[in-house]
């Protein structure tokens, strides 16, 4: 498809012209742009030009929907229009980050860090639930547990507490690789950082509040320097600080040392110089740090408890839409470090609980069909502790169910508050959230449960019938919801005929799933570009495995580059895109292997792709993968987009798109 210049023109002016482009690239979908000035930027003009699929900032980019297929065409011509040099992804990343305030680079920053190693402590929250069932006294017999009650199951205990405890025994060592990782150093040399910070031979951190008080704490005598032996179990701020300094010393030293010496200078040097500032300055510092803002928070909520209770229970909806609640992840491991568990992690549990109860509420309340599937899944979504589909899918297009979510989180937050209601560990942030809680405050913890599920269904149930709107669509799906139409469903597939015509089903292609998962609406998809539908329509699919097959007999037109999405071509002229996760071109193709390439032929079940969900998972991509037909197909009049009620994807191929061609 050939590229009318001058509304390439039109949107370099649009965006402020090429001397307000810090640097642009782009991946299968969209331009990304680091701009010296989003206020530059002229929407209207945006939205004018015929190119434009949609716009959004996040984190720094302004990014323009193209679509594929003709996004690399644009930018080409753009950089030919600006004369600017190509830049790679991480290039446009690091340039949007300067534009970003000191907050919201410490938010990313700790976010970067904490969602990879997020798995393996939510397991061991889990695990460490199930020891709480097995040992706490009280909870099945009057003051005696399950392994006193039944002495056989006593070792099981044992084995499940040595597992869960692992990951918080050990957690310098997984921040030590993550926050490495993150700044620039070899997260291997990460890994071993922490794991000096918790040496056996150290005086672990947990028993230092006693050897401290009968006086044996044991130290190191630095020449008349007394410097505690102290390790920094459950700590996370000593080993952020010292991850850092271990980075930038790594990459100054490889800089300078010879190749040929290497191996024998640097990684010895950085670690001595590094441990050794650890527990002399760094260690010692942000451990009273930690210790001094542990001990704010918790004389904060022993003071003011209802204050608190209703602060953090009330907002935390509004932490998770701002990205600010990855920052109480470290908080709440601190607490549990210095404290032995947190009242925070209680109200987070709490309050996804009633954001899905609210998203559950407009089952009852919402006209549309679409609607009420979207209501349903993503109220199932929060009850297992991922909010952001509720959220975003259901509770802000709306608004009254993310407030009456946030009131009925907030009255519960009051009443963990006031009972001093704990987490011994941070498990899933739902319902399952019980596990974590102490046994013995159960039933304080379920009655906050109830509110917040009785409080935000019933407000939003009542209020959504009070108004009598509330099924209503928000204007900006009006047109994605009139084009829509439906074929009767009693007639087989494949043979049914246009709605309202008599054209045969020769002209409509029925698209199977390509991704075996559960297949949901694109407003559960965690972008803008595609949840809007400001590419095209389609479905999206949670894979249960990894991998992607041919929906058809196809060409492959394209294969992305960092291969987490292709696009492929029916004999008909029809192309789809097929896209693994989101903002997964930040992978450069890790975790992904491709079985296709540009020009191939394929056929119909044929493995096109491969990919490592855990990886996706761990590098904190949602997995959520779309499955698209873009705009501006001449060829085709309409597309339907089918969500199977009982999706059966995980043993067969399901129609998850009908498209009706011209002629």
């Amino acid at each position: 498809m050939a590229i009318n210049r001058q509304n390439v023109e039109q949107i370099v002016q649009a965006i402020g012209g090429k001397d307000n482009i810090e640097a642009a690239t782009h991946c299968v979908t969209r331009l990304r742009f680091a701009l010296k000035d989003e206020g530059k930027v002229d929407i209207s003009a945006l939205e004018r030009n015929d190119l434009v699929k949609g716009h959004f900032s996040s984190q720094g980019q302004f990014q323009v929907i193209i679509g594929p297929g003709l996004v690399d065409k644009v930018y080409e011509e753009m950089i030919d229009i600006t004369g600017g040099a190509r830049s790679s992804k991480d290039e446009v990343k690091t340039a949007a980050s300067k534009h970003q305030n000191p907050l919201q680079q410490a938010i990313k920053t700790l976010a970067d860090i904490f969602i990879p190693i997020l798995p393996a402590i939510v397991m061991a929250g889990l695990l460490l639930g199930i020891n709480n069932i097995l040992t706490g006294p009280g909870i099945f017999f009057d003051e005696r547990s399950l392994v006193d009650v039944y002495p056989q199951w006593k070792d099981i205990a044992s084995i499940i507490n040595t597992i869960a405890s692992t990951a918080f025994t050990f957690l310098p060592a997984l921040i030590g690789w993550s926050a490495v990782t993150r700044f620039g150093g070899s997260p291997l040399l990460g890994i071993v950082l922490g794991l000096i910070l918790v040496h056996p031979d150290l005086l672990s951190a947990y028993g230092y509040a006693d050897a401290k008080l009968e006086g044996t704490v044991p130290v190191w005598n630095l020449s008349g320097w007394e410097v505690n032996k102290i390790g920094y179990q459950g700590q996370v701020l000593p080993v952020l600080v010292s991850a850092y300094l271990l980075a930038r010393l790594e990459r100054w030293l490889n800089k300078r040392v010879h190749d040929s010496i290497k191996l024998l200078v640097v990684a010895p040097v950085a670690l001595l110089v590094t441990g050794f500032l650890a527990f002399t300055v760094i260690g010692p510092v942000t451990f009273m740090i930690a210790n001094a803002i542990t001990t704010g928070l918790v004389n904060i909520f022993g003071s003011f408890p209802a204050l608190g209770g209703l602060i953090y229970g009330g907002l935390y909806a509004l932490l998770v839409i701002t990205g600010m609640h990855h920052t109480f992840l470290a908080v709440d491991i601190q607490l549990i470090g210095s404290e032995g568990g947190t009242f925070l992690w209680p109200m987070l549990a709490l309050s996804n609980i009633a954001q899905g109860a609210a998203a559950l509420g407009m089952l009852f309340v919402a006209k549309q069909e679409k609607t009420k599937g979207l209501a349903v899944t993503s109220s199932i979504s929060a009850f297992l502790g991922v909010t952001e589909p509720a959220i975003f899918g259901v509770n802000i297009r709306y608004k009254y169910p993310f407030i009456f979510g946030m009131i009925g989180s907030g009255l519960a937050g009051i009443l963990l508050a006031l009972n001093n209601v704990l987490a011994s560990s941070i498990g899933v942030g739902g319902i399952p959230g019980f596990l974590s809680i102490f046994p013995n405050q159960w039933g304080i913890f379920f009655v906050g449960m109830a509110i917040v599920l009785i409080i935000p269904f019933g407000a939003t149930v009542l209020f959504g019938k009070i108004r009598g709107r509330g099924g209503e669509e928000p204007d900006n799906n009006a047109k994605a919801d009139n084009v829509q139409a439906t074929t009767p469903a009693s007639l087989p597939p494949m043979i049914q005929e246009k709605a309202g015509s008599k054209e045969s089903a020769a002209n409509v292609l029925e698209i199977v799933s390509p991704v075996r998962g559960q297949i949901v609406p694109l407003e559960e998809v965690p972008d803008p570009a595609f949840a809007e539908r400001q590419m095209g329509k389609g479905v999206a699919v949670n894979p249960s495995e990894g991998k992607v097959y041919a929906p058809f007999d196809a060409t492959v037109a394209h294969v992305i580059k960092s291969k987490h999405a292709m696009i492929l071509e029916h004999a008909t002229g029809v192309q789809i895109l097929i896209h693994i996760g989101i903002n997964t071109v930040s992978m450069k193709g890790s975790g992904f292997t491709a079985h296709a390439a540009t020009g191939d032929q394929v056929k119909a079940g044929q493995l096109l792709l491969e990919f490592d969900r855990d990886a996706i998972t761990a590098a904190g991509y949602p997995l959520t993968s779309p499955v698209i037909v873009p705009d501006g197909q001449d060829i085709i009049e309409r597309v339907e987009e089918l969500i199977p009620s009982s999706n059966p994807v995980h043993g067969q191929a399901v129609p998850v798109l009908k498209i009706y061609l011209k002629g």
